[in-house]
């Protein structure tokens, strides 16, 4: 069934200045990684969440630490959030040993064992299923974890995605489906893929509990992934959200973007999350002069850290390469 969206008390903006800071951590670690890309310091294909943070942020804010996060390959953002270190991040997409794969993943396959990250899955909608399999095993366990899963508007025309929502409603598991609704899966629009375009509705087809929330604010994408989390977590089965949001930036660095116009994007910016924060917290005397300043001076020293690391980091040797491959014995 379909609800309305919860809307955010006002206490709530007490916790704004933590979020404000994690929104700001995340977009500052993008864009510099984007630097990083274009001087060819990373590479690889790489996916950016600018515009987007209000929604990892939110929603991560609810999770416990044991809980478990599945997410899409455009996952920076949900790995900072989920508690990834910024080392090891950066690590990662410097292709060094020191990073949470190990090097292995880059960009689209970071991974967290005993943070519960199973983040990283290149295929569209190939998360979903996964994250009904983690949910399973708590459940079958007696463990009163939730596991989240992050996944594009692009994935509800999968068939993974089906799947996935009969059997957790089916078997009343622990899981919250949290649909990122960017309007574009990769370039292609939403009304040009879905013929019901209210994708809460479609998912209340399983007789979950869905709704829909602004997903450019991060107040209100945390009272919604909250009670999501709240009602999987006291068996209530599962919940799907659907966060209205929008990346500023094109699907992937060799994006050529053609398929959106710039007034369009434009349009969008003028209701950045950051900003948006920013103002709110101003207005309701939450965050005094000079507060933001030296939340970016932390963020910036953060990152250099970071960034110095993966530098530093250590090449993987040739010979295991093949290491963590599993090979068939031969007869």
């Amino acid at each position: 069934m379909t609800s309305t969206s919860p809307v955010p008390a006002a206490p709530d903006l007490a916790e704004g200045r933590r979020l404000l800071h994690e929104m700001l951590r995340l977009r500052r670690f993008e864009e510099r990684c984007v630097e990083l890309y274009s001087a060819a310091r990373i590479r690889g294909f790489m996916h950016l969440y600018i515009g987007e943070e209000a929604v990892a942020v939110g929603a991560m804010a609810s999770l416990r630490a044991d809980d478990a996060a599945v997410t899409t390959y455009r996952e920076h953002g949900h790995a900072l959030a989920k508690g990834l270190s910024a080392r090891s991040i950066m690590a990662e997409m410097f292709g060094r040993v020191e990073g949470c794969s190990r090097g292995h993943g880059g960009s689209m396959h970071l991974f967290d064992a005993e943070r519960r990250f199973y983040g990283g899955n290149a295929i569209v909608a190939g998360g979903l299923p996964l994250a009904v399999g983690l949910a399973l095993g708590d459940k079958l366990r007696g463990l009163d974890r939730v596991t989240a899963c992050y996944f594009g508007e692009g994935a509800m025309a999968e068939g993974a995605f089906h799947e996935s929502m009969n059997l957790a409603a089916l078997w009343s598991l622990p899981v919250v489906f949290l649909c990122e609704n960017n309007l574009y899966a990769m370039g292609t629009a939403l009304t040009r893929s879905e013929s019901q375009t209210d994708l809460a509705l479609k998912a209340a087809a399983y007789e979950v509990t869905s709704w829909a929330v602004d997903g450019m604010d991060v107040l209100a994408c945390r009272a919604a992934s909250r009670r999501a989390v709240d009602i999987a977590r006291a068996g209530g089965g599962p919940c799907f959200v659907e966060y209205r949001t929008y990346r500023f930036r094109a699907h992937s660095m060799y994006d050529p973007e053609l398929y959106r116009s710039k007034e369009e994007v434009e349009r969008w910016k003028q209701r950045d999350p950051i900003d948006a924060l920013d103002r709110r917290l101003t207005e309701a005397g939450y965050l005094a002069d000079g507060e933001r300043a030296q939340m970016e001076t932390e963020i910036a020293g953060e990152i250099d850290d970071a960034v110095a690391y993966a530098e530093e980091g250590t090449q993987e040797p040739v010979e295991d390469l093949t290491r963590y491959v599993l090979r068939r014995a031969s007869s």
